[in-house]
């Protein structure tokens, strides 16, 4: 851990803004539920604050982490964003959004929204995305792992993307990229073994080395 991310010891921003957050991100995913399922949406952004928490104390980007999905996947705009928390947390909550191209079937879209957000990830320089990254994806594969055990096979269903392998290419490339900045954190490690589990009988990654 960087002496930059001790927990709780950033400069930027005070409690206020993670609390404002989570009433906003609420409010924004009001009525929403994860894939598949009647857990409330909310609870995502939530664990992937509680996730990043584990890496940085910086508030503005815990704030982030609950809202990372609300101009993905609410009616919530940039400028909302910027006029609300400020430019840094906006730009934050952009570099973790997809372009959804909600006009086309997400299903056809799925591998070239993945390979945009890999070519991203991988030319970024910022550590607070990569912490908001892992925390997001971090929290995918807990869910998606829990749920692997119990319903087998029929899990992939839920998804736009519907064939394993291709999921556990894009969570294994994820792993890839966040390696040299994150690998010694817990979050991370956590990750690494998850996505194996999941995804065992693809290509093995052992340590951050794909074998």
């Amino acid at each position: 851990m960087k002496a930059s991310d001790d927990i709780f010891s950033s400069a930027h921003s005070s409690p206020s803004i993670l609390d404002r957050a989570i009433i906003f991100a609420t409010e924004a995913h009001r009525g929403a539920f994860r894939k598949g399922t009647r857990i409330p949406y909310i609870l995502h952004p939530l664990e992937a604050a509680a996730i990043a928490v584990t890496i940085t104390g910086d508030y503005e980007v815990l704030a982030a982490a609950v809202l990372h999905d609300v101009i993905e996947d609410t009616a919530v705009t940039e400028a909302e964003l910027r006029e609300v928390f400020g430019s840094r947390v906006a730009e934050l909550v952009c570099a973790e959004s997809e372009n959804k191209r909600a006009d086309l079937p997400a299903g056809d879209t799925w591998r070239i929204r993945k390979q945009e957000t890999l070519d991203a990830l991988r030319v970024e320089d910022r550590r607070e995305v990569k912490i908001l990254v892992l925390a997001d994806k971090l929290s995918n594969i807990r869910s998606i792992h829990r749920d692997f055990r119990a319903l087998g096979a029929a899990l992939w269903e839920r998804f736009n993307m519907k064939d394993p392998d291709q999921i556990g290419w894009y969570y294994r490339s994820i792993g890839e990229a966040l390696e040299s900045e994150l690998g010694e954190t817990l979050a991370m490690k956590e990750y690494r073994r998850l996505v194996e589990e999941t995804f065992a009988g693809g290509v093995s990654w052992i340590g951050g080395v794909y074998e």
